[in-house]
């Protein structure tokens, strides 16, 4: 594919790998007039994750897991359709399985720890409510006959 505008960076140093990646073009639905009735602009990009040498083992491990429900036959599909042109037709798609796999492969977020609240809060906090109850309190009408 000559010109595309380069490689798609995964993250890091790792990219999608042009040969590893499949194309298949058809019609498109929507605006171009008869443009549309003659040109294969919709773009459908595949991607092998289980067979991918591209992607460490560790990344590769952590998207097959995370996109379990998207993969057909561990291979991921995107699809794009939304420009007149094929030309950024493909630009989107290749951009979006990038993102995609990105995100796939991030790492876990951290655990998170949990903290105490300082004894010195918790006090003052239930103090404060309590001088809020007795200013309610001595709103009210009882001692009044």
């Amino acid at each position: 594919m000559d010109g595309m505008s380069g490689p798609h960076v995964i993250r890091g140093s790792v990219a999608l790998p042009e040969a590893e990646l499949v194309w298949r073009f058809s019609r498109s639905s929507g605006p171009g007039g008869q443009h549309v009735n003659t040109t294969d602009t919709a773009v459908e990009l595949r991607f092998d994750l289980a067979r991918t040498e591209a992607l460490p083992e560790v990344w590769k491990r952590r998207a097959l897991e995370r996109l379990a429900g998207r993969l057909s036959d561990g291979v991921v599909s995107v699809r794009a359709s939304e420009h007149r042109s094929q030309w950024r037709n493909r630009e989107a798609a290749a951009v979006r399985l990038a993102a995609l796999l990105a995100e796939a492969t991030a790492p876990p977020p951290k655990q998170r720890r949990p903290t105490r609240i300082p004894r010195g809060i918790n006090e003052r906090r239930l103090r404060e409510k309590k001088q809020r109850a007795q200013t309610k309190r001595g709103r009210s009408a009882r001692g009044w006959e």
